[in-house]
């Protein structure tokens, strides 16, 4: 009978107890709660029910995407694929008119962060691109300010570490992009509009 190594199981085992602590959290009472209502103000906060549909959709996947990217460092194909195909179907049910330019940006913004991936692998994963590209799909041109809010809170964690623990160590800190992207996708579902539409008038 064959025998696994030690270290196979302990990992398998290891990963198997962090499936089963992220499932757990998810469906705890709190954080569903927590998730109904920040979904309902951010859908209240919209000034269309297409917007108000798609953002508070937004909010229940972005939830679960950014719990789970914390604990085990993936953001599941589970949730980006039928999310993304929930944006699209959504979209040209109640917006058809606008479904063009949320593609638009969401290839855009998708293929930003992809060419960043490709580049700098060991600093952004493939989930990482799957998710922004999903919520282009759900905010279109807004979702350029989650992407810069996410970059920008990256940042500012990674000179707050480097500054307690050093460069070198900051280094090997790995942080999960997915969280950060999910704190710009729920800013940029209450205020991208406002902040693009104030930076345009601006320029003129």
């Amino acid at each position: 009978m064959p025998i696994c190594p030690r270290a196979d199981y302990e990992s398998e085992m290891s990963s198997t107890s962090l499936k089963s602590s992220s499932a757990t959290r998810l469906r705890s009472v709190p954080i569903i709660v927590g998730t109904v209502v920040l979904a309902a103000i951010v859908g209240a906060a919209q000034s269309s029910v297409a917007a108000s549909v798609l953002c508070s959709v937004l909010v229940v996947l972005l939830v679960p995407c950014s719990l789970i990217d914390l604990e085990r460092r993936i953001i599941p194909n589970r949730i980006t694929g039928p999310g993304s195909l929930a944006a699209v179907v959504l979209g040209l049910a109640l917006d058809p008119g606008g479904e063009p330019a949320r593609l638009l940006w969401a290839a855009i913004a998708g293929g930003f962060l992809l060419v960043t991936a490709l580049a700098r692998p060991s600093g952004m994963g493939m989930g990482d691109v799957k998710l922004l590209g999903m919520m282009g799909l759900f905010l279109g041109r807004p979702v350029v300010v989650a992407l810069l809010v996410a970059l920008l809170g990256s940042v500012v964690t990674g000179i707050v570490l480097a500054r307690r623990h050093g460069v070198r160590e900051a280094r090997k800190t790995g942080l999960p992009f997915g969280p950060y992207l999910a704190a710009g996708g729920i800013l940029a579902a209450l205020t991208g509009a406002q902040i693009i539409h104030a930076y345009l008038s601006l320029r003129h």
